[in-house]
């Protein structure tokens, strides 16, 4: 929230901040991004000599994602870092960077991110309430499975495999011939140990983190999906800065960002070691699979992206 110099609180380097902003994070306060988030405040109050001052709230302490969202959206809250996943009803065309087996690679996803493309979709906020600032990195997601691995497209079929309470995700496991079982993070490695859940999908990080390894054995190497993550402001807060501090804080911003992604991939390949290490059977599907998993997916472009499939075509041929 804006806080002008007479709130009394002290900076580094002015004596009195001239702005003092909330940052909201639901993440852990070692996690990439809450790391990214730091760097950030850090590097605003350096190049503002401390006249404006980032506090971050990481686990959530202001709300789940989606509520920071519209606290953002009223000025309640300044800075966030989200999804695009929980930002896609701020600008439907947001849709086509999240879509199954989209992206070659990392850094296919890392060109169009960062290209014309990217920008264009930072534009359709517009009017929304909120302005995008950067890209953060999320990994990429992978099934794990509990009995058998997946090596193609029909090995999921008949699976119930857990994935997030979202309609897009959903649908992917029930193209492939899977049981969608939408549930809580939290709830995963009960309903795996149980079989009310066959397996999952989530990235090398979450695998790890939440012990899903001890009983999901099988990780296949699919990549069905990279999901940006964004930092955002605040119109309200955005509107009362000059253009300086506007250059400042999207300077800052990128910087945060690259910072986050080399953070993100320490992490993941950490995680990778260490579950490969405890016995996770690891399964690479060979190009031919993965082009039949992204084939399988063409009814949920159509659904998903049918006033997109231009911009889906341009994704692709992006080198």
């Amino acid at each position: 929230m804006l806080c002008l110099s007479g709130c009394g609180l002290l900076g580094r380097h002015a004596s009195v901040p001239e702005y003092v902003f909330t940052y909201a994070e639901n993440q852990t306060s070692d996690y990439p991004t809450t790391q990214g988030a730091k760097r950030f405040a850090e590097l605003v109050r350096e190049r503002t000599g401390g006249r404006i001052e980032i506090r971050v709230h990481p686990n959530a302490e202001l709300g789940s994602e989606v509520s920071s969202v519209e606290q953002l959206r009223f000025g309640g809250i300044d800075f966030a870092r989200v999804s695009l996943s929980t930002a896609n009803v701020l600008s439907p065309k947001s849709i086509v960077l999240q879509m199954p087996y989209l992206y070659r690679d990392s850094a296919h996803m890392w060109s169009v991110l960062n290209g014309e493309i990217g920008q264009e979709i930072m534009a359709s906020f517009d009017g929304s309430g909120v302005v995008p600032l950067s890209w953060y990195d999320a990994g990429v997601r992978n099934f794990y499975t509990v009995s058998r691995p997946i090596e193609r497209p029909e090995d999921v079929s008949g699976l119930k495999i857990r994935v997030q309470e979202n309609d897009l995700m959903q649908d992917m496991v029930r193209e492939l011939g899977g049981i969608p079982v939408p549930l809580p993070y939290e709830d995963v490695y009960s309903a795996l140990q149980t079989g009310s859940a066959d397996g999952a999908e989530n990235n090398w990080s979450s695998y790890e983190a939440m012990r899903h390894n001890e009983v999901a054995k099988y990780y296949t190497l699919d990549e069905h999906m990279r999901v940006p993550e964004m930092q955002i402001i605040s119109q309200v807060t955005w509107d009362k800065l000059s253009d300086g501090d506007r250059r400042i804080l999207r300077e800052c911003a990128e910087e945060s960002a690259r910072y986050e992604q080399s953070l993100w991939q320490s992490r993941s390949d950490s995680a990778e070691e260490k579950v490969r290490g405890e016995g996770t059977v690891v399964i690479v599907p060979s190009p031919e699979e993965k082009l039949r998993f992204r084939q399988a997916m063409e009814p949920l472009y159509e659904k998903y992206c049918g006033p997109y499939m231009e911009l889906i075509r341009k994704i692709e041929a992006v080198d």
